[in-house]
């Protein structure tokens, strides 16, 4: 049984979010990782009764393109620091009509389209296939869709599920492209995820996202009408809207600290058998790994 009882929460904030209101007693924080530097160091310290640690996804001068930012690093360091449930809070852009500007989504299922990322901690010479059926912890997201129903601003709407197309960028998608996305019945469209989700269920984290909408995607007909100063104005609205929501989910986990699957990912996903694993792998891997290497059991 994992125990969870002295176990962090990571929160990763994306555009426009790049400090948490209201945390205490902070410790700024430079992790070394296997994978090299964090995006930015790493902020440790005490929100509403809970041990958190921050992390700005793009850096706090926003620095890092999607495919730039050091994903295997801020998760192998969030996870190093006792880190056991992951919630990101992001920009998106809105797929469909009823998901407008100001609105939040809690995404409950994901579409790839990157290509220029790792996306696995695993390979050179260990093999481990996780599940990523459910992407998300269906446990962490009621809570934080809980905390986000009861905290929203008047005139935001918060939605339950959706998929979440997760594009690689920087350059925003063709209306050609937004079509097909919305063909898909997809909800959402942003760029960093899906990355992290993948890497936080081999690291044995449970994720969450709180998906904040900015604007509607290209496909929306008034999409040209949007601008700069609209985006930046929304990304700000956000921002401060998720000082209330993170309080009231970290004041309810200081209390109730959920269990979930993807806290044993790995119990039967390592396919190579320890002694095979080189040892340089086995040294990044066993910040995950160590736990099951003494049960292995080839049968």
């Amino acid at each position: 049984m994992t125990d969870l009882s002295t176990a962090r929460v990571g929160l990763i904030g994306g555009s426009g979010l790049y400090a948490i209101p209201g945390l205490q007693d902070v410790q700024e924080l430079s992790v070394e990782t296997p994978f090299g530097p964090t995006s930015d160091r790493l902020l440790l310290g005490r929100l509403a009764g809970m041990e958190v640690v921050f992390l700005a996804r793009h850096g706090r001068h926003h620095h890092l393109l999607p495919r730039e930012v050091p994903y295997r690093a801020n998760i192998w360091a969030m996870r190093s620091m006792n880190v056991r449930w992951l919630i990101s809070v992001s920009a998106v852009g809105s797929l469909q009509e009823k998901l407008r500007p100001r609105d939040m989504v809690i995404p409950d299922q994901f579409i790839d389209r990157t290509q220029q990322r790792p996306q696995t901690f695993f390979g050179e010479g260990c093999v481990a296939h996780v599940s990523l059926a459910e992407p998300f912890c269906c446990k962490l997201s009621a809570l934080l869709a809980d905390a986000a129903e009861a905290a929203l601003p008047a005139g935001s709407t918060l939605h339950r599920g959706g998929t979440y197309l997760c594009m690689e960028g920087p350059a925003f998608s063709t209306r050609a492209e937004s079509e097909l996305y919305r063909s898909w019945t997809c909800s959402v469209i942003g760029m960093t995820n899906h990355t992290e989700a993948r890497l936080a269920r081999e690291a044995e984290l449970a994720y969450a996202s709180l998906s904040m909408v900015t604007d509607y995607d290209c496909w929306h007909p008034d999409h040209d009408a949007v601008s700069v100063e609209m985006v930046i104005g929304n990304l700000r609205a956000n921002a401060e809207a998720t000082a209330p929501i993170l309080t009231r989910l970290m004041k309810q986990m200081s209390h109730e600290r959920p269990s979930s699957d993807a806290h044993t990912a790995l119990s039967m996903a390592l396919i190579t058998p320890p002694e095979h694993v080189p040892p340089a792998t086995r040294q990044k891997l066993d910040l995950f790994t160590s736990p099951y290497w003494g049960n292995w059991n080839q049968a």
